[in-house]
């Protein structure tokens, strides 16, 4: 089952905490989180890895697409 949060807008550390958050209620699948920042997509690069998780970065103009997954 795929999901998606939109954390565009939001400061770190909140996009990191909100994708924490949901990855945490999650044992596998997949996760889109949209970002606008490049320290957010790094933060949520380094944390999914810690976790365990497979990402991959897209990049849209001035935004990121990161799809989790496990």
């Amino acid at each position: 089952m795929e999901q998606r949060i939109d954390t565009r807008g939001l400061s770190c550390p909140l996009p990191v905490v909100a994708a924490r958050k949901k990855l945490l209620g999650m044992k596998n699948g997949v996760l889109e989180v949209l970002v606008d920042t490049g320290t957010s997509k790094d933060n949520i690069v380094r944390m999914v890895t810690n976790m365990g998780w497979k990402i991959e970065v897209k990049e849209e103009g001035e935004e990121y697409l990161l799809t989790i997954s496990k």
